[in-house]
């Protein structure tokens, strides 16, 4: 369930982009889960063609997701398959970093890329001929075959990917067996099931071995592929038949051809990357990042999730031979790779054969989480309250008073007041325990109030972002004449509201795109 203030600013950023009718039907699917186009049309009061408009706009700029499912019908009714609709969340949130996925492409690839690559963060989702028309409409247009190479260079680095399934179809689920009730709790817990909207995703989601491959006839319009394209786009018009009338389909336009769009998890898989090693970096050595920067680069195309928990195991030769191709690692020996490999939590193995090591990424995660958190505390309470709270962090366990107390060098009286003060914020779990003797006496225990705290901060996030987007947008909208005046004009007192208006907007943006990578931490990574 998305936060209070995350919808708000996903809904900004959609108004921000697409108008106030878009943001509208966002709000409604990201507050109210799926929903079907006539729930659509009675909660947002919006007329039938608007929202049939903004949904056709939000699909094709990937920020929702259709899906069929089977309806419940009386006994002897024939079956109803109705369409739903879900909000892709995480997708509206991600077009304020459309300038770090830039930058990413042009330090991998080159500005040859960033036209094509910009082309789709605009428009959503294009086929290959399109993006060559839109080239050549391009002052410095470039030969079908170079764009076709340049767009296969971004499909190799699997920064494009296929788009997803128009309108998957959800079976119903199948009632569970005695053998499958049977099975171990373990088991149970290991398989949790999955939301109707994990179930549309994985549904619409290209098999692999698809999913960046370009058909060598795409061009010309024979490929193979075209045919289940087709397919899949004939039973969505069939179904949008009975949704829309004939004149909005026809006005919907059909696309027979293959649609390619940016695929955000590979984007977000380096950015956790570079997260985890400026984490190494900055609390352990340069060394040992150079030695996690070798694995993530070894291990990256064998990460089938963002969320990967420990990276693949890899020998130790494997690893030296990567770590002397990068600036600074090519006068590192075993023995420091080992040495580094052990800061980052790895254990030498006992014996010489096989010698594989695997870095537990989830760790190193968890523990930037805690220090920003940590961060937050020191800031808002001060440095006694940071000393208990990084003292109750890294326990993980119910302290009593007297022990964090004497273990942080705090006043009990004080302590006590910032241990309440925590608790009443939402920081702490605080639990009462009687021992009943001669004289009954009451303790209290302490702990870090992990999960909901972790949801807090997350939306204190994405209020503070919500904010400054806010922010940004004033200032300019204050100097908006300025920035229509030509340069040669702004002079003088022009001038000075000019160079100020700059400077703010980098102090703004810098500021956004540092609480984004904290905001990344504790969603995506």
């Amino acid at each position: 369930m998305v936060s209070q203030y995350g919808i708000k600013l996903a809904t900004y950023l959609i108004s921000f982009s697409y108008g106030d009718f878009c943001s509208k039907v966002c709000e409604c699917l990201l507050s109210r889960g799926s929903l079907t186009l006539a729930q659509i049309i009675r909660f947002t009061e919006l007329s039938r063609e608007n929202v049939i408009n903004c949904l056709r706009v939000l699909i094709h700029q990937n920020c929702v997701q259709a899906f069929s499912i089977q309806q419940e019908v009386a006994f002897g009714e024939a079956p109803k398959i109705v369409t739903q609709y879900t909000a892709l969340f995480d997708n509206m949130i991600h077009k304020m970093r459309f300038p770090k996925f830039m930058q990413i492409v042009s330090k991998e690839l080159g500005e040859d890329c960033l036209g094509i690559f910009e082309g789709l963060l605009q428009h959503g989702r294009l086929s290959l001929n399109q993006i060559i028309d839109r080239n050549k409409q391009t002052p410095d247009n470039s030969d079908v075959h170079v764009v076709r190479e340049t767009f296969s260079r971004l499909l190799n680095a699997r920064f494009v990917e296929r788009c997803p399934a128009p309108e998957p179809f959800l079976a119903p689920h199948e009632e569970e067996t005695p053998a499958k009730k049977r099975g171990t709790k373990s088991a149970k817990i290991a398989e949790a099931p999955k939301t109707i909207e994990q179930r549309a995703l994985a549904a619409a989601a290209p098999m692999e071995s698809i999913r960046f491959l370009m058909e060598i006839d795409t061009l010309t319009g024979t490929s193979e592929e075209k045919g289940m394209e087709s397919q899949n786009i004939a039973m969505l018009d069939e179904k949008w038949k009975q949704d829309f009338s004939d004149a909005e389909l026809s006005a919907s336009g059909k696309k027979k051809e293959i649609l390619w769009r940016v695929n955000f998890e590979e984007f977000m898989r380096r950015l956790r990357h570079k997260a985890c090693m400026e984490y190494v970096i900055a609390r352990l050595s340069d060394q040992s990042g150079i030695v996690l920067s070798a694995i993530l680069e070894l291990t990256r195309s064998s990460e089938t999730r963002l969320k990967t928990d420990k990276s693949a195991s890899l020998s130790i030769n494997d690893i030296y031979d990567e770590v002397i191709k990068k600036d600074g690692g090519l006068g590192m020996d075993f023995e420091r790779i080992r040495a580094s490999l052990v800061q980052l939590g790895c254990q030498i193995p006992t014996t010489g054969i096989d010698e594989t090591y695997s870095i537990d990424l989830k760790n190193i995660v968890e523990l930037a989480q805690n220090e920003e958190v940590e961060s937050v505390v020191l800031k808002r309470y001060g440095r006694e309250a940071y000393r208990i709270f990084r003292l109750l962090s890294k326990s993980g366990r119910l302290l009593e008073t007297d022990k964090i107390s004497d273990t942080t060098f705090v006043e009990k009286k004080d302590t006590l007041k910032i241990l309440y003060k925590l608790w009443k914020d939402g920081y702490l779990h605080m639990e009462k325990v009687s021992v009943n003797g001669p004289k009954q006496t009451l303790f209290l225990l302490w702990e870090m109030n992990k999960e909901p705290l972790w949801l807090r901060v997350l939306d204190e996030m994405y209020h503070a972002a919500l904010n400054l987007r806010l922010r940004i947008t004033y200032e300019l909208d204050q100097e908006k004449e300025i920035l229509q005046l030509p340069k040669e004009k702004l002079i003088g007192e022009l001038e000075k509201r000019y160079k100020r208006l700059g400077k703010v907007r980098i102090i703004l943006e810098t500021s956004l795109m540092n609480l984004d990578d904290a905001l990344m931490l504790f969603r995506d990574f």
